[in-house]
């Protein structure tokens, strides 16, 4: 490939695909979700089910990372994947409006969108990814993926704020009127940042086609030894905990907001810009405090893990009296307090994947990263939906939304004090992410957009 590396300011134009990415993401999972549950009386494993289906079909991100392979150029791909994400949202909107008068086709039409929401962000996504482990130096690659995903979280933080204070007062109408142009400003948004990228690239065919059994099986042998080794098998039982914890709450928070605090879909919306916020605030911290930047380095990548699980336990059993309480309890703090926690343990397991990736066996960085990052997607895709069934289930049980809620809340906080315990007892030594094996290792690193990679 003939192409000159990126600097600090393509990688930052690079970024903006993420926080496009990320705009859209917010208003499908966070307020569309919302929505249905409140405003439209659909129970809260419908959104759960939705959300979920659009984890599902993300299992074909080798698929479609392979097709750019082939063509040798992925922005066709960044600039596809985004048009379909933009059509899916703007779609899931019609398809809640539509289910105020039509439930079943509006149903039906958000089914198609949120497949077609999962498509583009993994074509998207994935595409992106491989054009900065491509076009940035091994050096600066850590530093790359930190970057993409804060510009993300940036996405999810000023698009729930803004479209908080368009959406009220609430009607279907103006739902598909804010989503409609937050799409299209972040398509439009996502081809001047990759417009130019490649075009001194000279397309070179993919090579990595698979042939045969014999790779089959030296895959299935490799991924045998990866589980055999007590650390990266500790590790995935980690990540899978800790991640169920983290993406249960994301598809009842919202609904929790307006139902309990009686909270407008505006307001509502604005809360998860909050936490969103301290997600950024708390990765902020740890990649200045933890790894030293402009001073010394304070703390260890597990003791940054525990501290960020066991404060989102607290947070989330925060959250569970707050119903109890009622109006008094300070409940915009609390969803910042979880989100400032989440954030410190999301980019503390970020700087651990670095590190543990080149331990143990060699030549199998590749698996261990991809058994992580399917116990995430496993995690993630399973958390929301059964987040929303527990509530449904819980309510027909009890009838009190206030308990309801309350009990997952505090579920998921058991989840993140086990989560604690399981803690990789030894990180390389390198920070979070600062030493060599993170420079070999963070290209294999895949962000899903709004989530721990």
């Amino acid at each position: 490939m003939n192409s000159s590396p990126l600097g600090w300011l393509g990688i930052f134009r690079l970024g903006l695909v993420q926080t496009a990415l990320g705009a859209i993401v917010v208003l499908t999972t966070s307020t569309i979700n919302r929505v249905m549950v409140v405003e439209m009386a659909m129970p809260a494993m419908l959104p759960g089910a939705l959300v979920a289906m659009h984890y599902a079909v993300q299992v074909l991100r080798p698929r479609l990372g392979h097709g750019s392979d082939i063509g040798g150029r992925r922005t066709p791909w960044v600039i596809g994947g985004m048009a379909l994400l933009a059509c899916g949202g703007v779609a899931a909107a019609v398809a809640t409006a539509w289910m105020a008068t039509h439930p079943v086709y509006g149903i039906v039409l958000a089914a198609a969108a949120f497949i077609a929401i999962g498509l583009g962000v993994g074509a998207a996504g994935t595409s992106l990814l491989v054009l900065l482990a491509t076009k940035v130096v091994a050096r600066r690659r850590p530093a790359a993926a930190t970057i993409v995903w804060v510009m993300m979280i940036l996405g999810f933080v000023i698009t729930a704020t803004i479209a908080g204070k368009f959406l009220d007062p609430f009607t279907p109408a103006r739902l598909v009127q804010v989503t409609t142009t937050a799409a299209v400003i972040a398509f439009f948004l996502s081809v001047l940042a990759v417009y130019g990228v490649e075009s001194n690239d000279l397309a070179v065919p993919g090579t990595d086609k698979v042939s045969g059994s014999a790779d089959r099986a030296g895959f299935i042998a490799a991924l045998k030894e990866v589980w055999a080794e007590s650390q990266a098998r500790r590790f995935t039982i980690f990540v899978f905990i800790s991640m169920l914890a983290y993406s249960a709450q994301d598809l009842i928070l919202e609904p929790y907001a307006g139902l309990v605090f009686g909270l407008t879909p505006g307001q509502s919306t604005q809360l998860s810009g909050i936490q969103n916020g301290g997600v950024l605030l708390g990765m902020l911290l740890v990649a200045f405090v933890g790894s030293g930047i402009g001073g010394p380095r304070f703390g260890s990548l597990r003791g940054w893990i525990m501290t960020g699980c066991v404060a989102s336990s607290f947070a989330l059993l925060g959250l569970a009296v707050s119903g109890v309480v009622g109006p008094g309890w300070p409940l915009t703090a609390t969803v910042f307090a979880l989100g400032f926690a989440n954030g410190m343990f999301a980019v503390s397991a970020i700087g651990s994947m670095m590190s543990l990736a080149a331990e143990g066996a060699p030549s199998r960085e590749g698996v261990r990263m991809g058994l992580w990052g399917a116990a995430q997607a496993i995690a993630f895709g399973a958390g929301g939906f059964l987040g929303t069934v527990a509530v449904d289930l819980t309510r027909w049980l009890v009838g009190s939304p206030v308990l309801a809620y309350g009990s997952v809340f505090c579920v998921e906080a058991l989840l993140f004090l086990v989560a604690a315990v399981l803690a990789p007892p030894r990180i390389g030594a390198g920070g979070a992410g600062a030493d060599a094996t993170a420079s070999r290792s963070s290209s294999r690193i895949s962000v899903h957009p709004g989530r721990p990679a």
